[in-house]
């Protein structure tokens, strides 16, 4: 089953953010059958959309107070796509777009961005991933709202 999602309420970018279908009504596929790869519930008879990639829009740097940080900018598909590789496939684009990002603290911030900020606060304009945080477990990460060592930046 393939059908379309709204983009109108699904971005927050403002004009000159660069984010893809910033202020228009366009509509994004969504795959629904489990051929796809989504996931169905019997007891209410619903799917999970799995939307297709690509899931980051652009990356860019810029200095804060704890250094640089890489603001990656999701595109409406990696806001909303319940696609179970969807992580893998963002920073697998994030790493095309911003090959020095490879690092394992830098990944489990964006797994953190891509797991949970995804759902708290959709529609925020990027996931702001550091090299100078610490890497630290997955408990520590949540605790600190994907932000470990210093204030959101």
């Amino acid at each position: 089953m393939v059908g379309l999602v709204s983009s109108a309420a699904c971005s927050a970018e403002g004009p000159g953010t660069g984010g893809e279908n910033a202020g228009s009504s366009a509509a994004v596929p969504v795959v629904g059958s489990s051929s796809a790869g989504s996931t169905s519930s019997a007891a209410t008879g619903s799917t999970t959309p799995v939307i297709p990639p690509p899931y980051v829009d652009h990356v860019e740097w810029v200095r804060t107070a704890v250094g640089p940080s890489l603001q990656i900018h999701p595109t409406v598909a990696g806001r909303r796509t319940e696609n179970p590789d969807g992580a893998d496939i963002a920073w697998a684009e994030v790493l095309r777009l911003e090959p020095d990002a490879d690092t394992p603290g830098m990944r489990a911030q964006f797994d953190c961005h891509w797991d949970f900020a995804r759902a708290v606060e959709p529609d925020k304009p990027s996931w702001n991933i550091e090299p100078s945080r610490p890497v630290v477990t997955d408990q520590v990460m949540i605790q600190t709202r994907c932000n470990p060592g210093a204030p959101e930046e």
